[in-house]
């Protein structure tokens, strides 16, 4: 952590280190959903469908994979941020390089006991006759890369926890615009199909984890990887998993809803699967713009939890300002043009009227996702433990009775509507937590100066 960074955390006005910490994060998220729907694009000029079924199914391992690299990559870089608060500098190289090598040992054991369960997994992940060998060798590709996936995630989350929110970036664009090169030469050069993709993906991830280990080993202050670093401590193991398996256990919850969400849809017929289909990827942008803010400001709460919690403070009041404004713009943009936005992905009427409803209903919510997202980085910034794994449950486990309920109330429209419930039931039971933990501090803010 250089001076610069040390003057984001203690001194600079707090819009400017919300925009320091927040905007990098913001921009490395997007290119991720620019990503994503190049990615489809690309196999999609193939022609073959089965091709797309293989990369749409493959979605929840990478998933898991991903959150496996949160889970260690969360909890070690909150932990780092509140250690570097207290100026506990040779801690933090010891989670550092805890982080590190945990990180290449859980994709090395994803390898090992995922490579003989390749069919069941594959089976598992809902491959048809057709679609069956394409899914095996991406599945088998990624297996094979996990180690380099699931560091890769670590390394970025705590690269950002000691203040090099720029550097956290640099190291998010260079992996997706590498993927896109790749992909393009894979498909189109070499014409690899699906093995190129995964390929391309594990590839682009190991050029970003070889980034951000020189970043740790020679640009770093405080952050390494050398092993005489490595320590696994009770206090270190404590205080890494106490938040990264909540946002682990989120990770898989959210690939849950998913599936349980489709099968609501399915009796509604393509058009309603269709419609939502475009609605998330169309939400997925602003989406990604409001949790890369609201993860973007982690590590500076968490820094100022330690060091100056009346600067925390003055960052979450300004943060949920931000949120307001970012869903207020987005939300007029939806509304004056969702018609044009659904159209951009069918000419047919009816299922850009369905697409368009769809929209409305789900960009309600969008406010009140960017609070549950802030709610959960102050819970894991502060190592709250079980607000965090409150928030990383609660919307899976309000969404399923709610779908139930409302699809038998009001069909189709219950379904829809059941998504902005559960994240209204998702907001207040953060609020009233954070309620409770500003309660709770509130003596030590009352002893500060004003």
């Amino acid at each position: 952590m250089d001076a610069e960074n040390l003057h984001y955390f203690e001194k600079a006005p707090i819009s400017k280190a919300v925009a320091h910490f927040g905007i990098p994060m913001m921009l490395g998220m997007s290119m991720s959903v620019i990503y994503s729907i190049l990615n489809a694009y690309f196999l999609g000029t193939l022609g073959n469908t089965a091709m797309l079924t293989a990369l749409a199914l493959t979605l929840p391992l990478f998933a898991i994979i991903m959150a496996l690299g949160n889970l260690i990559g969360m909890g070690s870089g909150t932990f780092i941020s509140r250690l570097l608060g207290e100026k506990k500098y040779d801690d933090v190289k010891h989670v550092s390089s805890f982080a590190f090598y945990s990180s290449l040992v859980i994709g090395l054991i994803v390898m090992a006991v995922g490579l003989p369960l390749i069919d069941p997994i594959v089976h598992g992940l809902g491959a048809t006759p057709d679609s069956f060998g394409f899914t095996k060798d991406y599945v088998t590709i990624m297996l094979i890369g996990s180690p380099f996936v699931v560091l890769c995630f670590t390394l970025e989350n705590i690269v950002r926890s000691e203040g090099s929110a720029i550097t956290s970036m640099i190291g998010m664009i260079l992996s997706v615009v590498m993927n896109i090169i790749l992909d393009a030469l894979v498909i189109f050069v070499f014409h690899w199909d699906v093995i190129g993709v995964a390929t391309a993906t594990v590839i682009s991830n190991l050029v970003a984890s070889a980034f951000y280990a020189y970043h740790l080993g020679y640009k770093s202050q405080f952050l390494t990887v050398s092993l005489k670093w490595f320590k696994a401590t009770k206090e270190i193991l404590s205080n890494v998993f106490k938040i990264g398996i909540p946002v682990f256990i989120m990770s898989i919850f959210l690939g849950a809803m998913s599936l349980v969400l489709n099968h609501f849809l399915v009796e509604y017929g393509d058009q309603a699967i269709a419609g939502f289909g475009i609605s998330s990827r169309l939400l997925q942008l602003p989406e990604c713009i409001l949790m890369g803010l609201c993860e973007g400001v982690v590590p500076l709460i968490a820094f100022s939890f330690t060091a100056n919690k009346l600067r925390m403070k003055h960052t979450i009041g300004f943060t949920i300002k931000a949120i307001i404004a970012l869903a207020v713009v987005f939300g007029v943009i939806v509304y004056l043009i969702s018609d044009h936005l659904i159209g951009l992905f069918t000419n047919d009427p009816q299922l850009i009227e369905m697409g368009s409803y769809i929209l409305h209903v789900t960009f309600l919510s969008l406010f009140i996702t960017g609070m549950t997202s802030l709610f959960t980085g102050i819970f894991q910034a502060t190592a709250q433990g079980t607000a965090a794994f409150i928030m990383s449950i609660i919307q899976g486990v309000t969404l399923i009775p709610v779908l139930y309920i409302a699809n038998r109330m009001n069909g189709f429209h219950g379904v829809v509507w059941s998504l902005v419930i559960s994240d209204a039931v998702a907001f207040l039971v953060g609020a009233i937590m954070l309620y409770v933990l500003r309660n709770k501090m509130q003596p030590d803010l009352d002893a500060l100066p004003q």
